[in-house]
């Protein structure tokens, strides 16, 4: 069983706010889905104006993608075979380039070990205008490199916050969080020198914005 702390951290990691990735309650399709099989709801209004994902955008099998940040390029590779919902919306915003110049805005030291990023505001409420579907399986596993959604709490209220696990976290995280990708090797690694530097605590011990600044200037995918 979790310590109290440990389970308190466990729900609040991802959620600094009822507001944490710019989401509501709505189930209302999103008015400009265009009849993607993937069921956009509407969210809070967008930080960044963006287009949502179309029907025939929707992104299948593994999808490398590159993220360019202060800290060094990060390579990742996104399962778009186990989270198509949740990778078609992260290639639609990088490729409309709502990522760019947005800084990592949280990260953990205890209990949880993630780095938050995701936000253009930098505030941990920032979203998209509309929420994706969870894509859970029921086996979810935070191993260090894993890319994960960040979410309020409630089912499908996940926008375009994610986190980064630089560090095992299974235990401590609630199977909440759809798993879309993998870091590699050299980039966890880059992630885990800012972890080592720790955070400011502005949220709590061991929670708040990274003391090493992180900030990711482009995500581009494909190739």
């Amino acid at each position: 069983m979790l310590t109290r702390l440990a389970a308190l951290a466990a729900t609040l990691v991802l959620v600094p706010t009822l507001a944490a990735c710019g989401a509501s309650s709505s189930s209302t399709p999103a008015a400009d889905s265009g009849g993607t099989p993937c069921p956009w709801a509407k969210g809070a209004p967008a930080v960044r104006k963006v287009t949502v994902p179309g029907p025939t955008s929707t992104q299948t099998g593994s999808v490398p993608v590159t993220i360019d940040t202060n800290i060094g390029t990060l390579k990742a590779t996104l399962d778009a075979t186990a989270a198509p919902c949740t990778v078609t919306s992260f290639v639609a915003l990088a490729g409309q380039g709502y990522f760019d110049n947005t800084p990592c805005h949280r990260l953990t030291t205890e209990h949880i070990y993630v780095l938050q990023c995701g936000d253009p505001t930098g505030t941990g409420n920032g979203g998209p205008g509309y929420t994706i579907p969870d894509e859970l399986h029921g086996a979810e596993a935070y191993a260090p490199g894993t890319l994960a959604m960040a979410n309020t709490g409630q089912p499908n209220s996940g926008g375009s916050q994610f986190f980064i696990v630089y560090k095992d976290s299974t235990a401590n995280l609630q199977k909440i969080y759809t798993v879309f990708g993998q870091l590699d090797k050299a980039s966890l690694a880059a992630v885990q020198k800012v972890a080592a530097k720790g955070s400011d605590n502005s949220f709590g011990p061991g929670d708040g914005a990274p003391k090493q600044p992180v900030t990711i200037t482009k995500v581009t995918s494909g190739g």
